[in-house]
């Protein structure tokens, strides 16, 4: 995906990926295409934005994408918002952006 490192940021506990999410589809996807105008990389969930059940549903699904535990993935900011800045903990930047471009073919 063009442009898609834009939204990695590398921090000294693992990667910080700034998502986009799109909740109470009927099709779940991460990555669910790349943003360029504001570096946030698409994620589509099928839980409502109600209760927290679309966060959850967010760090399940980037935790399987990229083959975590759910307990190495947390919202660091935008936890009632579309927009949010999800860590991942003990994976480097670049294993992250391996496991995305994979996720997109």
């Amino acid at each position: 995906m063009p442009g898609i490192a834009d939204a990695l940021l590398e921090d000294h506990n693992g990667t910080v990926i700034a998502i986009e999410v799109t909740a109470g589809g009927k099709k779940e996807a991460f990555p669910a295409g790349y943003n360029e105008w504001r570096k946030m990389v698409g994620c589509r969930v099928s839980a409502p934005a109600l209760e927290g059940r679309a966060n959850r549903a967010v760090i399940e699904l980037v935790a399987r994408t990229l083959g975590r535990s759910t307990a190495s993935v947390s919202i660091l900011s935008g936890a009632t918002s579309s927009q949010k800045k999800i860590l991942v903990t003990g994976m480097s930047l670049d294993d992250v952006l391996i496991k995305l471009e994979g996720s997109g073919k």
